[in-house]
């Protein structure tokens, strides 16, 4: 397993890519918005993004902030998935095909938010 990408909130998406724009200009990363509410910054092995809370409710410094985990194949991310619900997870999303990954969402004991992806 290994650390596939890493999201933190925001409330003000316009300050944010502006904050992160100017952060990462000399760091070889692309910028990319597939959603009004949703900015990337992509490398070779990196991935970081700004999000709105998809529940619409203000970003804090959990809401909105999410692990992302590249753990293979599909067929692990339904066993990862279904081991974290069965362990006392809560489900933010079963494993479905979600853009160019395969996923699913997870929230831990304490309510952190965990991707498994392909």
């Amino acid at each position: 397993m290994k650390m596939n990408y890493f999201v933190v909130g925001t409330n003000d998406m316009a300050a944010a890519r502006t904050f992160y724009d100017t952060l990462f200009s000399q760091s070889g990363l692309q910028s990319m918005s597939p959603s009004e509410r949703m900015t990337y910054w992509l490398g070779k092995d990196f991935a970081f993004a700004v999000a709105k809370p998809f529940d619409t409710l203000p970003a804090t410094n959990g809401n909105g902030t999410m692990v992302g985990f590249c753990v293979g194949g599909h067929a692990e991310v339904r066993r990862l998935h279904a081991l974290a619900t069965d362990l006392g997870g809560d489900c933010e999303g079963a494993p479905n095909q979600r853009g160019p990954k395969f996923s699913a969402y997870v929230r831990d004991l304490d309510g952190n938010k965990m991707c498994f992806s392909d």
